[in-house]
């Protein structure tokens, strides 16, 4: 049983070996941990220091690709590399190295094909009420999306067995977690999540300049996600709300019809008449979207396959 340690890098020459040193030599029901960078285009002297601390794979990018392509390239290597169990954790050691062995155990113990590390993150002290606020009604609403109930979705202290890494996904150029999360979800993976430790903060997080930049593009991923695994719902939701919001108006110009009171009121039967179009037209656009869904869906398995067919060569 094979354990590879991933971890995305940019710019950490100076927390990657406390990052590396944190990490575990040896756990029960693993035969080999290795560990491997993915440094994301860094311009420091990231790549020498995983170097000089003995790293068993670095892979390397010419230029910056961002923290969602780094991590799907990092799970594409590692199953290459012929990986039972991928961790992914954080250059910045924000994650307990120690709890990757309780990170791990409902995947050896075959209950789970995911498991998500739960920073608790009210007990983070440096973690302002406004952002644990945040993080808690973020992860509600991703877990109304997914089906799931992760407290804590922007973790990026992961686990995956090799069949759920398999069949990960990710889109977005912004982050991996919240997408793979709604994926899993609607893949009807095993999720699991538990308590992990973290430790003192070493630097300012870098994903995100802002708050407000963060919960924009947040936004704008589960929306797309989740377009992509239920468009019908989204656009049946968006279509139907519009579509009756113009019958309702329709109904208004009828009664004043019925009673003979047309003038001044035209402008309502011309709104009703364009909500109606509007409404129907995107419930279609739904029903063609939820069959590109379909093919897509067929595309991923028969991607998941070739995955397979290239890994036992």
């Amino acid at each position: 049983m094979k354990l590879i340690i991933q971890i995305p890098c940019l710019n950490e020459e100076a927390s990657l070996p406390i990052t590396l040193k944190d990490l575990p030599e040896r756990i029960d029901g693993i035969d080999s941990i290795e560990t491997l960078v993915i440094d994301d285009g860094s311009t420091d002297k990231t790549v020498e220091v995983a170097q000089k601390h003995n790293v068993n794979h670095i892979l390397k990018f010419t230029n910056n690709k961002g923290l969602a392509k780094a991590f799907m390239y990092g799970m594409n290597h590692a199953l290459k590399l012929g990986a039972d169990i991928i961790v992914n954790t954080d250059a910045d050691n924000q994650y307990f190295g120690g709890d990757i062995a309780k990170l791990i155990q409902p995947i050896l113990n075959k209950k789970a094909d995911i498991v998500i590390g739960n920073r608790q993150v009210e007990t983070i002290r440096h973690f302002s009420p406004i952002k644990i606020f945040l993080q808690k009604f973020g992860s509600w609403i991703v877990g109304q999306l997914s089906g799931t109930t992760i407290p804590d979705a922007t973790s990026g202290f992961r686990a995956y067995s090799r069949e759920a890494a398999l069949q990960m996904n990710v889109v977005s150029d912004f982050t991996y977690t919240v997408e793979t999360i709604i994926s899993a979800g609607k893949k009807n993976l095993a999720i699991e999540h538990i308590p992990v430790r973290t430790n003192k903060k070493l630097r300012e997080s870098r994903l995100f300049p802002s708050i407000q930049i963060y919960l924009r593009r947040s936004l704008v991923t589960m929306l797309k996600v989740y377009s992509m695994y239920r468009p019908l719902k989204l656009f049946s939701v968006a279509g139907g709300t519009t579509f009756l919001l113009g019958f309702a108006i329709g109904c208004r110009y009828l009664f004043f019809f019925l009673q003979g009171q047309t003038e001044g009121h035209i402008q309502s039967l011309i709104l009703s008449a364009i909500l109606l179009i509007v409404g129907f037209q995107i419930i279609m656009m739904g029903i063609s979207a939820e069959l590109i869904a379909v093919n897509r869906q067929l595309l991923e398995d028969i991607q998941v396959r070739i995955k397979k067919g290239e890994m036992d060569k």
